[in-house]
């Protein structure tokens, strides 16, 4: 099984920033990742990039598109998905946590779902014997911060799921890269199996 990669946890969805790489990237044009990423600071800046380069990489050219020039919502789930696709953590959490939930109208996420997963992933991810309480509480806030950036719950303090209305261009990008992506959207699989039908071509 491969390994999570928790670099997520040192920046949260960061969307104005993704999309500033999101169009250098479409333009061809270097991002100047000191005063934009940074804040001035070249370590950070140049930490935070490569970060973003790498959520990047995982979209399609149709998907980066929507995230460089789709609306408000298209953009966050874009960048949500983005980050879905880099961070194996967060995704296996949004399927077998958020959209278990939701699909027995279940609405409520709370601190005992976040350890309970997080017990039941340790057993197979043991990079993860050795994270402190303090290290699991960084893990959860930035995970749950994430969730509430890109629309998936209401607020870190309620963590209320939100139902995902997603745009039929969204919907064909992620069925022509891989459907099994709609999931962390909460979608069922039967809405999966009837959109894969209408629009795979």
């Amino acid at each position: 099984m491969n390994k999570y990669d928790f670099s997520f946890t040192v920046s949260f969805l960061r969307l104005n920033e993704m999309i500033l790489v999101a169009k250098a990237y479409l333009e061809n044009r270097p991002v100047d990742f000191v005063n934009e990423l940074g804040i001035g600071k070249s370590s950070a800046g140049k930490r935070l990039l490569l970060e973003f380069e790498k959520r990047i990489s995982k979209l399609t050219i149709q998907q980066l598109k929507l995230l460089a020039n789709g609306d408000l919502t298209t953009q966050k789930q874009i960048a949500y998905l983005s980050a879905c696709k880099t961070y194996g953590f967060i995704r296996d959490f949004a399927v077998a946590v958020l959209r278990e939930k939701y699909l027995v109208f279940d609405h409520q996420i709370s601190e005992s779902d976040f350890i309970s997963f997080y017990r039941r992933t340790n057993d197979l991810h043991p990079e993860m014997d050795e994270f402190t309480e303090q290290t699991i509480k960084k893990l959860r806030q930035v995970t749950f911060k994430i969730l509430e950036q890109a629309g998936l719950i209401d607020a870190v303090r309620n963590s209320l799921i939100i139902p995902q209305i997603m745009d039929d261009t969204i919907a064909k990008s992620i069925i022509h890269d891989n459907p099994e992506w709609l999931k962390v959207f909460l979608i069922s699989d039967i809405d999966i199996n009837n959109w894969t039908n209408k629009w795979k071509t």
